[in-house]
């Protein structure tokens, strides 16, 4: 049995950030990771071992309703998730934390306005080094400060693309960024879906977690397990925690699970007596419709090496052709052939290498709405189990149908898509969405459950919708602003 003021479950981008806010408060507090350090080695820029063997994803599998398992592409280490994210650290639109209606459904508003958030993406984006143009972009919401490093440049044949999406009347922008630009970071082409061996991404680990167990407030277990939260007279009473094989229980004044979407609503769904007046506990389940776009230009190379530098927002909101919102494009990091090959297992890989050092690649991302339907349950087993259609397809067909359109009039003939399926969960989040009824929300707009008073949960898990933009820069955002409310509570 051990005793602390405050537990956090998890060290990705909600917990670590909120670790880091509360680290002088004067709280013990124990952070808890089921993964460990992800080690610095050369594989971490491998990317056979990146993406053939998948020597950093989760040895686990998830199924879906017909029995089918999949892996989830999940990363259980200090930093979680960020630590091979893109690092492509952008706010909600103002229309995402309204009511907004689109082609196949509606996306409901916010318990939170952008108002109440904007000061909190400011110290975000200070924290996660962020790098951006403000201006750039016609749907940015107003900002009280401008981005605290300039925006990462684009090199020269990206720049080029961006004069020619100019001359199409479209408003390219550079892609706020979370790298540390000036001192560790080399450019790379093995940033975007790898970890950093120079720890020059603006990672969890990095920014947040490191910094917080500097303080001798802060304590941390690595390959800890939470098992179960053992709830008495509206509290929680205790975690049940599996170490190494010893299962231990950690009693504390105060409860947040950060274990991510999916985790967090199957860790409640594991314990007893969890109060679930809304029924909610692991609905709306949302991860974005995803497509990943190659467009080739067959007669000249692509010798760009930092490619995810530019943007286009110019339908996130939809234009008079389709009134409604479709979403956002955004470059990802240069593709390699034998990443390719991961995915295309039985074309040549010589036919992989002409293609790739011929291409530019786009991610192409539509909100998906949430559905009470679409939601995360365990089996008899105990297996984690995805309940998951994708929705406002109609919306991603028209996003899709426009960056073809551009990238054709930008001299690209040859374009390939590929719709992302159920495995592609890291955009995961709504599985246990904050408002201010207990009978339709799990959590209050601070994150604590309804019905228990001291259990909160800071991941993607409180979304009350999913918006077209990268979420990790809005949990981080949320998690300074539930650490200030709860600095209160503490001596």
């Amino acid at each position: 049995m051990t005793d602390y003021d405050l537990v956090i479950v998890g060290t990705g981008i909600g917990g670590g950030t909120l670790a880091w806010a509360l680290r002088d408060c004067g709280a013990r507090i124990l952070l808890i990771e089921r993964g460990d350090f992800l080690p610095r080695e050369p594989e971490n820029w491998n990317p056979t071992a990146v993406f053939s063997d998948h020597r950093y994803k989760a040895r686990e599998t998830w199924e879906t309703p017909s029995g089918r398992c999949f892996k989830p592409g999940l990363h259980y280490c200090v930093g979680g998730n960020s630590k091979v994210y893109g690092a492509a650290l952008t706010r909600f639109r103002e229309e995402d934390f309204n009511t907004l209606e689109h082609k196949d459904g509606s996306s409901p508003n916010w318990p939170v306005s952008y108002d109440e958030l904007e000061p909190y993406y400011c110290r975000a984006e200070k924290l996660y080094r962020v790098h951006g143009n403000t201006g750039d972009d016609p749907t940015e919401a107003p900002r009280s400060q401008g981005y605290p490093h300039n925006a990462v440049p684009h090199e020269p044949q990206i720049d080029r693309l961006a004069d020619s999406f100019r001359k199409q009347g479209l408003n390219p922008f550079h892609l706020p960024l979370g790298i540390d630009l000036g001192n560790q970071c080399l450019r790379c082409h093995t940033c975007d879906g790898f970890p950093c061996r120079v720890h020059a991404k603006s990672d969890a680990e990095i920014c947040a977690v490191r910094p917080a167990i500097d303080s001798p407030n802060v304590s941390l277990w690595t390959n800890s397990r939470a098992q179960r939260v053992v709830v008495h007279n509206d509290a929680v009473h205790a975690l049940e925690v599996d170490c190494g094989g010893e299962r231990k229980t950690i009693q504390a004044g105060t409860y947040v699970l950060s274990c991510g979407a999916v985790n967090s609503a199957a860790l409640l769904l594991r314990s007893d007596g969890i109060p679930n007046a809304s029924g909610m506990i692991g609905r709306n389940y949302m991860v974005h419709n995803n497509s990943a776009l190659m467009a080739v230009r067959p007669w000249e190379l692509n010798t760009t090496t930092f490619q995810k530098t530019l943007s286009i927002n110019d339908w996130y909101l939809g234009e008079n052709e389709w009134p409604w919102p479709m979403g956002n494009l955004q470059m990802i990091g240069k593709v390699q052939a034998s990443m390719l090959k991961s995915a295309r297992p039985n074309t040549p890989l010589p036919m992989l290498k002409y293609l790739a050092n011929r291409s530019i690649e786009w991610w192409v991302m539509s909100e998906d709405l949430p559905d009470p339907k679409n939601h995360v349950s365990l089996t008899s087993e105990g297996r984690i189990r995805i309940h998951w259609q994708p929705n406002n397809p109609a919306a991603h067909r028209q996003l899709l149908k426009r960056a073809r359109r551009m990238l054709h009039r930008a001299g690209y003939p040859v374009i390939f898509s590929q719709p992302m399926g159920i495995e592609t969960n890291s955009h995961q989040c709504g599985t246990l969405k904050m408002g201010n009824d207990p009978a339709t929300s799990v959590l209050d707009p601070y994150c604590k459950m309804h019905g228990l008073s001291n259990l909160r949960v800071v991941d993607a898990s409180f979304f009350p919708s999913s918006g077209a933009m990268n979420p990790a820069l809005t949990i981080a955002a949320q998690a300074l602003r539930v650490a200030e409310q709860m600095i209160k509570s503490f001596p």
